[in-house]
Parts: structure tokens; sequence; C-alpha cells
């Protein structure tokens, strides 16, 4: 049986049964919310920097929440419930298409750099033990393979849309899903699942730490280049404060200590500026597999 991550915060909850943020372009408080990829305390302990650095650079108090998953996240933004969030490029999109022609948008201004670089890419992982090697064994094995949320795009449209254009059609496999980017790994270390697709930066943090030993895995593949993870705000928040919030997150620099805080977690030299357009491939993706 597969061991699904459940993630939470106590925040989550009054977040979501507090009323709608639709006309309050300049509140006092923001709710900036984080992927649920790994832990929540995990993800909330981490970013206590950038929580610290946003109130002193923004005059705001700056509250961080982890929805229980990508779904409850999308449905936060649409409802105006929050007002930054970093999404998956994949979670944005959906969202994006949710929120057309209602009241409440949000826009993307800011992604991740690292090495100048704004994209990323998945890995297909494979059990060693399993004799699974190649995307070819995966297709002649009928394994189970695990993917993180269904709204995310390294661990779950990107490898699924690379094991496609290998040759593997999903019903070569048993899909389940196990909710975070670090459930896959551990899943596939332990044999619960023989393949798994993740983020290729979360899977190697995990070895960098120890999380996960090295010799439990083959890496079978990597995924073509995708748009780095967005940072979004609401699109009626107060010009100035957009402006500030942009300023604060592209001054970001690892040299100063303050940087170096704050952008760790993201393992980043930066953010650098996006738009929408960027994450047209992934609607490309998204298309291609539903």
């Amino acid at each position: 049986m597969l061991v699904k991550k459940i993630l939470g915060a106590a925040t989550l909850f009054a977040t979501l049964a507090a009323p709608a943020l639709a006309n309050e372009s300049d509140p006092d408080l923001l709710r900036v919310a984080l992927l649920p990829d790994e832990n929540s305390a995990t993800v909330i302990q981490n970013n206590k920097g950038l929580q610290a650095y946003l109130e002193a650079k923004l005059g705001k108090d700056i509250e961080l929440v982890v929805t229980t998953d990508y779904s409850s996240m999308i449905e936060a933004a649409r409802f105006g419930r929050i007002d930054l969030a970093y999404f998956g490029p994949a979670s944005y999109t959906i969202a994006k298409d949710r929120m057309k022609g209602e009241e409440i948008d949000i826009e993307p201004f800011a992604a991740r750099s690292k090495d100048g670089q704004t994209t990323y890419q998945s890995v297909i992982i494979a059990n060693a033990d399993s004799g699974i090697k190649t995307y070819a064994d995966i297709e002649a094995n009928n394994p189970q393979v695990a993917f993180g949320d269904q709204a995310s795009t390294s661990s779950h449209f990107a490898p699924k849309f690379t094991m496609i254009n290998e040759g593997v059609e999903p019903g070569a496999y048993q899909e389940n899903f196990v909710g975070a980017h670090d459930a896959v790994a551990r899943n596939v270390e332990i044999g619960n699942a023989q393949v798994g697709g993740l983020s290729r930066p979360i899977f190697e943090s995990m070895l960098a730490k120890g999380t996960v030993k090295p010799e439990s895995f083959v890496i079978i593949g990597y995924s073509d280049p995708l748009p780095q993870y967005p940072w979004v705000m609401r699109t009626n928040l107060n010009p100035e404060l957009k402006q500030k919030i942009k300023a604060a997150f592209y001054d970001l620099k690892p040299e100063n200590p303050e940087g170096e805080t704050v952008l760790k977690p993201f393992k980043a030299d930066g953010f650098a500026p996006v738009t929408d357009a960027d994450y047209d491939i992934i609607r490309s993706i998204r298309k291609s597999i539903q």
C-alpha cells in the first residue's frame, strides 16, 4: 500500500473560512500561500525568513499558509482568500483557467532563478531492485507508478508527458497519487511503487540531505525544461503595493544576509520577472494528456 503524505496547516482552516478579500486592495495582513510540496510544518519553518523579510519590506503583517493540497490552494486563490502565492506551473494555469471572467484574478510576477535560468526539470526514478532501468522496462512490466498531486507540474503532468513521448502510454502502468514530491521518492525507495515522477530539484535535495539513499534508485530520465514555479498576486491589490511586492522579490540577492536566508529554501539565486505567456507550454502539456 502506498504511503500518502497528508499535509496541512492550522492557519488554513481560518483562512478558508475568512471573508473573501476581493474589495481589500491594501490589506494590513497579507496571506502568503506556499505549495504543499513537502511536510507543511517544514515548509512554514523554512520560510520564516521570507515572512520577516516581507514584513520589513512591505510594512504589513504576513501570514504563511500551506494548504492541504493543490486543489485547496487553487480554490483559496479563486475566492480571494490569499494575496500572494507560490504556485506550481500547472496549478497556476489551472487556477488561472478557473478564474477566467470572475471578479478575482491572479497574475504571475516572479519565478525562481538558478544559475541564470528560470526553468527546471522533472525526474523519473525507479526502485533499484525492481529491475526497471528504461522506459521500455516500464512498458513491459506494468509497474506501480507514484505521482504527487494531480495538479502538480513536475510530479504528474511533466513525467507523464515525458513517458508518453518515450512510448509509454498511461495504460502501461498503474498510477497512484501520493500527495507530495517527498512521498513519491520514499514510496519508490521502499518499493511500494516501482517507478515515480517528481521535481528534480526536490529529489536532488533529498539525496543531498540523506533523506533517501542514492543506491535505492535508478534514474530513468528527465523531462524537457519547464518554466519555474511562479509567484502570483491578486490583480486587484493596490498598484503601489504591487510594485513594492515586485521590488521586494527582484531585490533579493544571495550575497546579502537577508537574501541568503530567504532564497536558501528555494535553492535559488534570486527571482526574475515572468508573465502569463511563459506558461503556455504548461497549458499545452496539460491539454495533451487530459
